[in-house]
């Protein structure tokens, strides 16, 4: 209650000096139309207003007023009690416990079962919690032809979307599509879900990452722990006999599970609710949210970072760098938030990761531009001021450089964990009373009302260009029809 107070407080008016004593305060805002004359009260609860409530205030022709908010930047789409995120005070906690308490004592599962439900668990919730995503951590066979059909290069994010959408059509028995809406309000069938998909995700990551190496797939081992098994499945080579990954560099990639797994309602957990709220199965919602994050300014931005730090090459350019991004000609990947105006508290906690990798694996010449680049940044005035900090995508995406993970397979890495904070999402959208589909308004500027024109009356020319850029390989397809073209014309 504290937290929303001060939220409160956040949105309420300034206070006049006939508003100082307690009795003349109210939770809600005054507004007046300057078009009509008319003066409105919007109540106020739990820091905002409803949207809705400013369709009382019209025009004098009768029009309602909307609110234009494309991004989100102050628009609030749901309660929630999963996270919360100070980002002034660069503050992160999971169900009300700090990020930092979690990182430093907790697992990736205890942390899931957490973030899903709510609490932690006592020994035997987290004992059977464990089993049950252990023993689901094979995935359909069915996924077998999906896999083998994508091509060499194809990106990891791109099967893991497909494979995740894929997955709906091998449990028809439990799509809202075929059985009805009413097949997620059982929580044992919810239950089921989060199960099988906790624990096949990293089987299907790693079928993903073999694939792309041309390597055979390897099956899981339910006896290991849930991120060394996925290391497992990743790195076993088909003849070792009693291959097991190192302890600290599965610690080091469970602490990176654990600060991935939930971040409020960012575009890929807005995306999972939007898509939850048409009711679609959860296996489609969430290949919805795996594109959402595959993005450069969502996801891949770790993987942006690494772009940035190939495209820099060697410690001497990057004074250079650092004088092009001043001048607007370069973008600076991995610092700033657009949440936190303070350090990354992930960051913080990265930051240490990566030294105990880099003292296992060593540090390879990126690392230094890396480590580099921040220094210069860190001690820049012109970042300083501008509150351009680390963020976590800066240090996991060093950390997973460092370890030999290739650039493009980073987002997934970052999914793995995130699809607890996705389901916690899920279960608490399907238990809100107000969960209606969603449905944003519109702005409307093009024509009014206008006839159709048959064809051979309308104009020859056209104000859109339709050139496209040619393949390689259709370079001698198009020289071939623009020649006959020209034949043609001359006949």
């Amino acid at each position: 209650m504290q937290k929303l107070s001060i939220f409160d407080r956040q949105f309420q008016p300034a206070a006049t000096a006939a508003q100082e004593t307690p009795a003349a305060k109210k939770d809600s805002l005054s507004v007046v139309d300057n078009r009509t004359g008319k003066t409105y009260e919007l109540p106020i609860k739990d820091g905002a207003i409803n949207a809705t409530d400013l369709g009382k205030i019209k025009d004098a022709q009768g029009e309602v007023t909307r609110s234009y908010d494309p991004a989100y930047m102050n628009t609030v789409a749901c309660i929630s009690k999963i996270s919360y995120i100070d980002g002034d005070k660069g503050i992160l906690e999971y169900r009300g416990i700090p990020i930092a308490q979690l990182a430093e004592k907790s697992s990736f599962l205890e942390t899931a079962f957490l973030v899903i439900f709510g609490e932690l668990p006592n020994p035997k919730q987290l004992k059977t919690f464990t089993k049950k995503v252990m023993t689901h951590s094979s995935y359909h066979d069915g996924l077998e032809k999906f896999i083998s059909a994508f091509r060499h290069d194809s990106h990891p994010m791109g099967m893991m979307s497909t494979l995740m959408a894929a997955m709906s059509t091998f449990y028809p028995e439990a799509n809202p599509a075929y059985v009805g809406a009413n097949i997620y309000k059982d929580k044992k069938e919810r239950n089921k879900h989060i199960y099988r998909i906790l624990g096949s995700a990293p089987a299907i990551a790693a079928a993903c990452y073999r694939h792309k190496l041309g390597l055979p797939l390897n099956k899981p081992n339910e006896n290991l722990g849930y991120v060394e098994n996925f290391l497992f499945m990743m790195d076993k080579h088909v003849t070792d006999t009693d291959y097991k990954p190192h302890p600290s560099i599965t610690k080091a990639l469970e602490i990176l599970f654990i600060l991935h797994a939930e971040h409020e309602l960012n575009c890929s957990t807005a995306a999972i609710r939007h898509m939850s709220s048409s009711q679609s199965d959860i296996y489609t919602s969430l290949a919805g949210a795996i594109t959402a994050l595959y993005g450069p300014r969502h996801g891949g931005a770790n993987e942006a970072v690494l772009r940035m730090l190939e495209q820099i090459g060697s410690k001497d350019k990057i004074p250079q760098f650092i004088q092009d991004v001043k001048d607007r000609k370069k973008l600076l990947m991995g610092f700033g938030h657009r949440v936190y105006k303070n350090y990354d508290p992930r960051a913080v906690i990265v930051k240490r990761t990566a030294e105990e990798v880099f003292s296992i694996v060593g540090k390879e010449p990126m690392i230094e531009i890396a480590m580099e680049l921040e220094r210069i940044a860190l001690s820049d005035e012109y970042f300083i001021k501008r509150k351009l900090y680390p963020n976590v995508d800066f240090y996991s995406g060093v950390i997973y450089k460092a370890l030999g993970i290739p650039t493009e397979f980073f987002t997934v890495l970052f999914t793995l964990p995130r699809i607890a904070g996705w389901l916690a999402h899920w279960y608490e959208f399907l238990d809100d009373p107000v969960n209606n589909i969603v449905r944003p308004r519109q702005i409307y500027k093009g024509y009014t009302k206008r006839d159709y024109v048959p064809m051979d009356q309308r104009k020859t020319d056209s104000q859109y260009d339709l050139e496209y850029t040619i393949e390689t390989h259709d370079l001698r397809r198009e020289a071939s029809y623009d020649y006959q073209k020209t034949q043609h014309k001359k006949q």
